[in-house]
């Protein structure tokens, strides 16, 4: 209940331009980015808070600069261009990036849209300019260039290339030079299927993708045998498996590196570990590896060979005479078997024959 002398209240009413004005006012303040209005002469008039942030400058001192006094002075010239177009009329605005200095003498890189605010008779009033702070990305943007490059520079010391596979849409994608590695010059870039083609089929397991698919392990090695231009080669691929904002994985990387030939020096190495220096025969190391893999469902049989009289060969005619005696038995033994079996020196005048077979 109101007292009797109460006066009842009434909005206030805006005028239409009070009304324009304060619809611009506040989106004008409000705005995330740089917003300004600048005067025919260049003078700012009004700015904003996030571009006095962005420049580093107060209100008072902002508006008492020259738009070109805040312009790196490498883009005066082009800003000075654009500004005279539109004030002659042959343009209504334009939209470049641009750097700002700030009073310390850092440079803001922005990207920077300006549109002409006319009369009805095509005067320009004033000019909307809208500057959006894009120095950490630009920042962000040329380091990935420079990686991208020190990347490809090192990529041109070796053999191979890239591929990825996106796990959301199971696209995957060779890069170009992985593709002309693998076919030639005018090689088109391959999809899983293709690129699965050119991989030796029993190297097919060993590169699964499905751990890192399920988001088991971040990242993994595999090596397995491509058919490329220039035949079978063997190939390491290092792969690494990228999460999204919420750590659920959408892209695997493959780098995929020719190792052909340190693969045959490992080969080698691992051969001459395995095998007994004067026959060729597995030595017990390698015997003990074959018959790790062999199938025990299958049945095998293991028999063991000494040489009656080897001593008195080595005694009366010379360790020469006994060493080709050795080398003989191992000739006769190697002929005697078939290839899926093994035949090993123990030692001395002591050979081993590792015999597989059905039950």
């Amino acid at each position: 209940m109101q007292p009797e002398n109460a006066r009842p209240m009434r909005g206030l009413a805006l005028s239409p331009f009070d009304e324009r004005a304060a619809l611009f006012d506040y989106p004008f303040e409000a705005a995330p980015i740089g917003v300004a209005l600048v005067a025919p002469n260049g003078q700012i008039v009004k700015a904003n808070g996030s571009l006095l942030k962005m420049l580093q400058r107060n209100a008072h001192e902002l508006t008492k600069l020259p738009f070109g006094e805040i312009t790196h002075p490498d883009d005066r010239a082009i800003d000075r261009a654009f500004f005279d177009e539109i004030l002659n009329g042959s343009r209504d605005g334009f939209k470049r990036e641009k750097r700002y200095l700030r009073p310390d003498g850092t440079i803001v890189e922005a990207e920077l849209t300006v549109i002409a605010m006319r009369k009805a008779s095509g005067e320009v009033v004033r000019l909307l300019s809208m500057i959006e702070d894009v120095t950490e990305a630009k920042r962000t943007q040329r380091q990935l260039i420079e990686r991208a490059t020190q990347l490809e520079l090192a990529m041109e010391a070796v053999r191979g290339g890239f591929w990825h596979l996106d796990v959301t849409t199971q696209t995957f994608e060779t890069s170009d030079r992985l593709s002309r590695f693998i076919g030639g010059e005018d090689a088109a870039r391959l999809d899983l299927k293709g690129y699965l083609k050119k991989m030796h089929p029993d190297d097919h397991s060993a590169a699964s993708l499905t751990p890192l698919l399920e988001g088991h392990v971040e990242k993994a090695v595999a090596e397995y045998r491509l058919n490329t231009v220039d035949g079978e080669r063997w190939m390491r691929c290092d792969r690494r498996l990228l999460r999204d904002a919420s750590g659920k994985p959408f892209r695997i990387i493959g780098v995929v590196i020719d190792y052909s030939e340190e693969h045959a020096r490992w080969v080698e190495l691992e051969s001459d570990a395995d095998t007994d220096t004067l026959t060729g025969l597995y030595n017990r190391r390698g015997l003990q590896k074959k018959f790790d893999r062999v199938r025990k469902d299958k049945g095998y049989l293991v028999l063991t060979i000494d040489l009656d009289g080897f001593k008195e060969i080595n005694d009366t005619l010379g360790h020469a005479a006994g060493d080709g005696v050795l080398i003989e038995t191992a000739s006769r033994l190697r002929a005697a078997v078939r290839p899926s079996d093994a035949v090993g020196r123990l030692g001395g005048d002591e050979f081993a024959v590792l015999l597989e077979g059905e039950k």
